[in-house]
């Protein structure tokens, strides 16, 4: 019996599906491919680059399901339904989401693979799938690991995605992680997470962990165990770590070059509004301490903003591009706050009348890729738009690639760490100019 995996697209630019060039290996799909059963063939398409043989055999479909894919996987899941195929849909989407996805598949998977896809498996070989598995969060891969095969010729970045945890301790309202695992982080077995790095060739890995220091103590025994390895790595995390030297200094000699850590806001009312505690209660204005602390580390930091908060203006955005050129962070990610279905976020915009596109902006067929999708308070919708944009052109420019280099303590500490910053930087301007304004969906 033959399992397709699918990867679905965001959407299109024009007439034809967007081309993903900085696209990485789908994990979620080779953890699943991992624990499917020899007698299964499997086999993997990514509709970020590569076009889906829909009339091509298989007893299958299984499609992961996130917001901004929601619209393209139905139309998928579709095109094989239409054949006679039948479909699993699973993913952060379908959990947060069920009562849509629903309409669009045969069966629904609700909650983390891990637990419910072996019976599902067994079900299906005796004819008996149900239309909905469901099952809680809990320990990532136990006693499972990623097949990686199944990545072969596709032309994803040379690097290797696994993880150490899932979920953050944190509550932030805007945030779905925080709304899927409930405020809990759930850590693999770190000799799991060892043998899994073994298994696989490469030196450079990105854990993609929610927030891979939720726990202090056990990433601290994670770290211990990588030192030895000799390999490089990046996460994402909270700046909170700078509280906790030990942390930091077990974290550079493990091989860490940088983290994607989530300011979210410089406005102080924002991350207040937006209970973004591991921001909001650390002291120190502007996070200047703490970013001192990180650059003496040689810490290179990936910063990530939401824009569009009740308390930003158009002032404090343009604030936000003078605070990440002053730290010449090494990536930024400027997005618009998004209202992300059965968050605290989405359910007071709701109560407020300030949704827009019906309140399902990722169905909507007006809606475009980074634009607004709620009312905000300090400005229309356009001009948050407009003002994001400029904001992620403007850092992603040539004269800011060029300036943000300059920082010895970070961007030029090691051959490596230049490395990587003037091989993704140029990567990231292309994707911020391609991405905005794309339709979601290809129909």
């Amino acid at each position: 019996m033959k399992i397709t995996f699918i990867k679905p697209n965001i959407g299109r630019m024009g007439h034809s599906l967007y081309i993903d060039e900085g696209r990485m290996e789908p994990l979620q799909l080779g953890v699943l491919a991992g624990m499917t059963p020899d007698e299964f063939d499997v086999v993997l398409y990514d509709d970020r680059m590569e076009e889906i043989p829909f009339d091509e055999q298989t007893d299958l479909v299984a499609i992961t399901v996130e917001t901004y894919t929601a619209r393209r996987a139905y139309e998928i899941g579709a095109e094989y339904k239409r054949r006679g195929v039948p479909v699993v849909m699973g993913g952060m989407h379908a959990t947060l989401l069920p009562e849509e996805v629903s309409e669009h598949t045969d069966t629904l998977y609700v909650g983390d693979g891990e637990f419910e896809w072996q019976a599902l498996l067994s079900d299906f070989k005796n004819g008996k799938m149900r239309k909905l598995y469901k099952t809680t969060s809990g320990i990532p891969q136990p006693g499972t690991f990623t097949r990686r095969n199944i990545y072969k010729g596709k032309g994803y970045l040379p690097i290797t995605l696994l993880q150490f945890g899932r979920g953050c301790r944190f509550s932030c309202n805007f945030c779905a992680i925080a709304t899927y695992f409930d405020k809990t982080q759930y850590v693999r077995k770190i000799d799991e997470v060892l043998e899994e790095i073994d298994r696989q060739d490469r030196d450079f890995l990105f854990f993609v962990d929610d927030n891979i220091n939720s726990n202090h103590e056990l990433a601290k025994e994670l770290y211990r165990e990588l030192i030895p390895m000799k390999v490089k790595w990046v996460s994402q995390t909270s700046i909170d770590i700078t509280n906790d030297l030990e942390l930091m200094d077990l974290m550079i000699r493990s091989g860490c070059l940088g983290n994607v850590i989530g300011f979210e806001s410089i406005t102080r009312n924002s991350l207040k509004e937006m209970k973004k505690a591991p921001s909001f209660i650390v002291p120190g204005d502007d996070y200047k301490p703490q970013l001192e602390i990180l650059r003496d580390y040689g810490h290179q930091t990936w910063a990530s903003f939401t824009l569009g908060h009740d308390h930003d203006t158009l002032d404090s955005i343009k604030a936000t591009l003078d605070f990440a050129m002053e730290n010449k962070f090494i990536f930024g990610a400027f997005n618009i706050l998004m209202p992300y279905p059965n968050t605290p976020l989405h359910k007071k915009l709701k109560d407020e009348n300030r949704l827009l596109y019906d309140g399902k902006w990722w169905l909507h067929p007006d809606y475009r890729f980074n634009h607004a999708s709620f009312l905000p308070k300090q400005m229309t919708p356009d001009e948050l738009t407009e003002a994001t944009f400029n904001l992620r052109s403007k850092f992603n420019s040539i004269m800011s690639i060029a300036k943000r280099a300059l920082d010895f303590k970070t961007n030029l500490r090691t051959p490596i760490k230049f490395g990587m910053y003037i091989t993704y930087n140029p990567l990231y301007r292309k994707e911020t100019f391609k991405k905005q304004g794309m339709h979601f969906g290809k129909e």
